[in-house]
């Protein structure tokens, strides 16, 4: 079998990870609760197929399918394969999440037109939130909160604090890049103190392998990294793209889909000009840019 299968990881009794090596584009984690009666499913997968996979994965360790799905934001990769586990579960996502998977749709379709995503329907969450949420499998309580513009407008993360255990989504990327240009960077720093605040020992990254809060001061070196080049390029005039292309990554240079930089650097560029955190940018200008930084095309889905 290859490499790349996913794998699960049983962080408790009743908690497992579900990890997509090696977590690059669109290759995220899950993972699910369950005290064997109730299970809770924290985000799908890309494609039917590996929706598929993330389905029999469940079922493997003996108990139900999920009656709740929390999507930590409306990317494709954590959303896609929402429909496979409705009717008999409820997705619940912040109510910006729905707003943006609503207005986003099959975009991914359109940036990976070769990917075979196979039959998706756009599932939204019905149950929605705006600060808050506790929610409860069996007897573990799992409690939902939305940190503010970071990787999106509308993230959650999915904390378990009995079990010292926290699923970040997207806020974390364990080996990879960190991707800001959907959100905020400002937003994501103070994301970052809101985890570390939670005190949990065990951290589940949106894409990489589960990790502990060490991962926090990564991320955080980065953003700040990228806010540097940013101030600096910015005042003198530089193109994001400039100045992704003339940046030394230095110890950042071993961290995988470095061609993110130049979409944090627009995001950066943004927030220096001042319109409000998480406006919206030209997907088709980041992309493009994604692609100069990446030899002229874009990276591949490995979905």
């Amino acid at each position: 079998m290859p490499a790349t299968d996913p794998y699960l990881v049983r962080l408790a009794p009743e908690v497992h990870a579900y990890v997509q090596p090696d977590g690059g584009w669109c290759l995220n984690n899950a993972g699910f609760v369950s005290d064997g009666e109730t299970t809770l499913l924290i985000d799908t997968a890309a494609t039917e197929h590996r929706a598929l996979l993330l389905r029999e994965a469940i079922l493997a360790t003996g108990v139900p399918l999920p009656r709740i799905v929390v999507n930590t934001h409306h990317h494709g990769d954590h959303t896609y394969g929402n429909g496979l586990f409705v009717p008999e579960a409820t997705v619940i996502g912040h109510a910006t999440c729905r707003d943006e998977q609503s207005a986003a749709g099959h975009e991914l379709r359109l940036v990976w037109p070769g990917t075979g995503f196979g039959d998706i329907r756009i599932t939204l969450p019905t149950m929605t939130y705006h600060d808050r949420l506790t929610l409860h499998a069996g007897g573990t309580e799992a409690r939902v909160i939305h940190p503010g513009v970071a990787h999106t407008r509308g993230d959650s993360i999915v904390h378990l604090p009995e079990r010292g255990i926290v699923f970040t989504g997207d806020l974390v990327f364990n080996g990879g890049t960190p991707f800001v240009s959907a959100g905020s960077l400002r937003g994501s720093l103070r994301a970052l103190d809101l985890l570390r605040s939670l005190d949990a020992s065990v951290v589940v990254p949106g894409h990489g392998p589960v990790t502990d809060p060490s991962v926090f001061d990564a991320t955080e070196d980065y953003l700040r990294y990228v806010t540097d080049l940013a101030l600096e390029g910015h005042a003198k005039g530089l193109t994001p793209l400039e100045t992704a292309r003339t940046a030394d990554l230095g110890e950042f240079a071993a961290l995988r889909e470095s061609e993110r930089l130049v979409g944090n650097l627009h995001r950066a560029y943004a927030e220096l000009d001042g319109p409000p955190e998480g406006s919206p940018l030209d997907p088709v200008t980041v992309f493009t840019d994604i692609a100069a930084m990446n030899g002229g095309a874009l990276p591949a889905c490995d979905a």
